[in-house]
């Protein structure tokens, strides 16, 4: 299959894909924050600089888009033209993301990949955040013995 853009034209749209504060990632980073969690952003000091990190729990959460790591879904195909270019681009991503996780799994984190394709429903991706989490600790719980009426 033949590309129906330019070059160039090619060139500028893909240079405008961000790798940080993406739409999928801020769903998950309000969601998280309405929940009650509290994290980190992009630390450099670990493997592939993960999206969200919980260092308190030891958690490190990779938002995946499904393209550009090749989830294999329905969004996640490898584009007809090219192939030459985008397997092995699409391969070496995979296997980055996989030494990735080890090395964090190694150093004794947890970790979570959400993929853009499973943040579309909000419930199931609060059970997902929740079951890997667990519960957020209340800052100031009301202790209702010293509660005076």
């Amino acid at each position: 299959m033949v590309d129906n853009r330019t070059v160039q034209s090619r060139s500028a749209l893909m240079s405008r894909i961000r790798d940080r504060n993406t739409a999928p990632e801020l769903i998950v980073r309000r969601l998280l924050h309405r929940m009650g969690y509290r994290f980190r952003l992009h630390r450099k000091d670990l493997p592939g600089k993960p999206d969200i990190v919980l260092p308190g729990r030891r958690v490190a959460i990779f938002v995946h888009g499904c393209f550009w790591h090749a989830h294999g879904c329905r969004i996640g195909q490898p584009p007809k033209s090219r192939p030459e270019f985008w397997l092995p681009k699409l391969e070496r991503n995979r296997a980055r993301d996989a030494g990735n996780e080890a090395a964090l799994i190694a150093d004794g984190w947890t970790v979570l990949t959400l993929w853009q394709c499973e943040i579309r429903d909000p419930a199931v991706l609060e059970s997902r955040l929740v079951g890997t989490l667990g519960r957020p600790a209340l800052k100031n719980p009301i202790d209702s013995t010293k509660v005076e009426l």
